[in-house]
């Protein structure tokens, strides 16, 4: 147990350089207001889903970064499903929604397979309640669009305030 456990931290530090090492590439090209803003309304909302899904014990993670100060996988709800969830709004700033929806199970398939394979083979997460992999591909599904429709309507919102103010 000790020897998956350091593995398993292994897993979780080279995964945190992984994503920190990102935020540059990620960020730079514009409209950096707008990657900004999705990359801190995912994990906002990562961070209130997990707690709640935590508190009822439908997922738990055994191995996490400081566990003494957070119960939830603070490395995924506030570095690495938001960086994902940048570079797919990048990816589709300027697509059709079929295309949208298309690109998004580019996005979703391999995170539930990583989240299967972490399941099974790590510490890492552990799914109580009958949690299954469907639940988790749904609810990135969900969640992505929404943050998808939620940047698409601040854009137009500042679409218009601008129009408003230069008119």
């Amino acid at each position: 147990m000790n020897g998956n456990k350091t593995k398993d931290k292994f897993i979780l530090r080279a995964l945190f350089v992984l994503g920190i090492g990102l935020l540059p590439i990620v960020f730079r090209k514009p409209p950096i207001k707008d990657w900004l803003l999705v990359f801190l309304w995912n994990a906002f909302t990562n961070g209130f889903i997990d707690t709640v899904v935590v508190s009822h014990k439908v997922v738990k993670y055994p191995v996490r970064l400081l566990p003494k100060i957070f119960k939830t996988n603070i490395l995924f709800d506030f570095l690495l499903y938001p960086i994902m969830t940048v570079v797919y709004n990048r990816f589709t700033a300027r697509d059709k929604p079929l295309i949208i929806f298309l690109k998004l199970f580019c996005l979703t398939i391999p995170m539930v397979l990583i989240e299967l394979w972490a399941e099974r083979k790590t510490g890492l997460i552990k799914f109580k309640r009958g949690w299954e992999w469907y639940h988790s591909f749904i609810s990135l599904t969900i969640k992505s669009l929404l943050t998808r429709l939620w940047i698409s309507w601040v854009r137009k919102m500042e679409g218009k305030q601008y129009s408003e103010l230069h008119t």
